[in-house]
């Protein structure tokens, strides 16, 4: 049976008895991630490592700090692509990157990156723009492995028609090709392209603002949230950037029911584009 397939039936109990303990023997609270995400993941989990008990499942984590490492891991979702949701890039390049042409020098802010394909995108937005040697680019992530492999910006040539398309859907002036090299069955991303990056771990829990940006990205993660973390890291992104500077969500998130909701203004709502103006 296909893991997708299988459901195991965990219990919320169970799941906050698992998260508490976590947090008590390895301080890393995970307690305000979405119960149902967190679910889902611990389901997969069992399927994945064919461990039927939860308890099994409980001890294996606590008394196996390397299981309790991939574990975490495993609890990420990295799901991301080159040019994800092309009308999102178009929007953009319409409305925020003639405002980061006016500085001489500006940040972005990828908040919770994965592995990486957003980060490198809008890289090649900002060079089509000519503003690719003005900006740094910050890019983010929990998890050290997504990191890693971010940094890398190697990806399966699997990919490579979607990516494609994206780009072009999204306005793109050249051909990706001019981005990239073939290397088997991989691309890798052109050295000039990371020229501007900095990869660092950031916990969205825990952490703080680390600087102030122009611009902070920031999609299809908050979803994975309770209603609490979501508010505290509004109210993070907020404070981490400058005046009249923009923050992106992904489409299925807002700050409509926010208590900073009227401390922006919308840019292109429907492209869940906001811009600070207090």
């Amino acid at each position: 049976m296909a893991v997708e397939e299988y459901q195991y039936n965990t219990s919320k109990k169970e799941v906050r008895e698992l998260l508490e303990k976590i947090n008590i023997q390895y301080n890393n609270d995970l307690t305000q991630y979405s119960f149902e995400s967190i679910n889902r993941r611990v389901n997969w989990v069992q399927c994945k490592y064919g461990i039927e008990k939860f308890a099994e499942l409980l001890d294996k984590i606590l008394d196996d700090e390397s299981f309790y490492k991939q574990f975490v891991e495993d609890m990420m979702v990295h799901y991301t692509e080159m040019f994800r949701d092309p009308k999102f890039f178009l929007a953009l390049k319409k409305h925020v990157l003639p405002m980061l042409a006016t500085y001489p020098k500006f940040k972005i802010w990828h908040a919770g990156c994965s592995t990486g394909e957003e980060v490198y995108s809008i890289a090649i937005l900002l060079k089509e723009a000519g503003l690719l040697e003005r900006s740094i680019q910050y890019a983010t992530d929990v998890s050290a492995v997504a990191l890693e492999e971010a940094s890398e910006g190697t990806y399966s040539l699997k990919y490579l028609k979607s990516y494609e398309s994206n780009y072009l859907d999204s306005g793109g002036e050249k051909c990706l090709s001019d981005y990239y090299e073939r290397a088997n069955e991989e691309i890798v991303i052109k050295p000039f392209l990371k020229k501007n990056l900095v990869f660092a771990k950031h916990n969205l829990v825990v952490d703080q603002s680390f600087n102030e940006f122009q611009l902070i990205i920031c999609r299809n993660v908050l979803i994975y949230f309770e209603r609490n973390l979501q508010e505290n890291v509004l109210g993070l992104f907020y404070n981490s950037l400058s005046t009249y500077g923009y923050l992106a969500l992904g489409s299925k998130e807002t700050i409509r029911l926010s208590v900073v909701n009227y401390k922006f203004q919308g840019v292109s709502e429907k492209q869940k584009i906001w811009r600070k103006t207090m």
